[in-house]
């Protein structure tokens, strides 16, 4: 298994950023993923999920301003992300969601990539 993200980087408050996770080594469609990240000092914490079926979640605080997506013919999940807030600030991972609810349990996730919000 293997998951590989991309896209972060060095963005201003009210910016947007388009994160990527290619997967390889399982069966991409049917599994369902998340982003979580991990800020400096603070423990993971899961962001957005997206079902088998192209359903959506997302943490309250992330509503209305973050989207992910999922194209399976490409094996790769996404993380749009608008209106970023220095909070935002922190690794994203990418993950395989294997949990009874969203953010319980990721049975394999990425090296994660960086966002940092500032000015």
């Amino acid at each position: 298994v293997q998951l590989v993200e991309s896209g972060g980087g060095l963005v201003r408050p009210g910016g947007s950023l388009r994160l990527s996770c290619l997967a390889s080594g399982f069966t991409f469609s049917t599994s369902a993923m998340s982003w979580a990240r991990q800020a400096p000092g603070k423990e993971l914490e899961w962001v957005s999920g997206i079902s088998v079926g192209g359903s959506t979640y997302y943490a309250d605080s992330m509503k209305g301003r973050f989207t992910i997506s999922r194209d399976n013919a490409k094996n790769t999940v996404y993380l749009q992300m608008n209106s970023l807030k220095a909070e935002d600030t922190a690794v994203y991972y990418c993950a395989i969601d294997i949990g009874s609810t969203w953010g319980e349990s990721f049975g394999s996730w990425g090296r994660g990539t960086q966002v940092t919000v500032s000015s």
